[in-house]
């Protein structure tokens, strides 16, 4: 193994992160799920209702890390869609949650289902076993970005 320091590694990831990027918003346009009704960045909110339930508009803006205005007409591009609906909240009953209906979940079936395909077209040539190893590394990498989130950082 090669005595690289950590200084020398993290500008070559920091670029393959801005390639990988890139690659992902080219590759979200070519998913073959046809006309679901939302622009893809709404559908991505499809996700976490479908995984946690009905959220509030404002957990689903800081669950995506986006500005709340966005995250509104997100959700009614997804209401007007009959992906989700508005449902009352049952603790604040002056305040709406919203739900993925079963077109919804369907949907997002969908989306995982194109997603899977291309990934699977895309590394037709990589062994299971390389794969496996990726996605364990990847998903420890997310865990640290997210951790590193998570945690406060004082002004600099």
């Amino acid at each position: 193994m090669h005595d690289r320091d950590i200084h020398d590694t993290i500008p070559e990831l920091s670029d393959e992160l801005m390639r990988f990027a890139r690659v992902v918003a080219r590759a979200k346009s070519m998913l073959n799920v046809g006309d679901l009704g939302a622009e893809s960045s709404a559908l991505m909110l499809l996700f976490p209702l479908r995984f946690r339930g009905p959220l509030r508009a404002t957990d689903l803006a800081e669950i995506k890390q986006a500005d709340p205005s966005t995250v509104s007409r997100q959700v009614a591009q997804l209401v007007k869609a009959g992906l989700a609906r508005r449902e009352a909240d049952p603790v604040d009953g002056r305040a709406s949650r919203l739900a993925i209906t079963e077109a919804g979940l369907a949907a997002v079936v969908r989306l995982q289902e194109a997603r899977q395909v291309w990934l699977r077209e895309a590394l037709a040539d990589w062994p299971a076993e390389r794969i496996a190893t990726f996605a364990g590394l990847f998903s420890e990498f997310n865990s640290s970005v997210e951790a590193q989130l998570a945690t406060p950082r004082e002004n600099a």
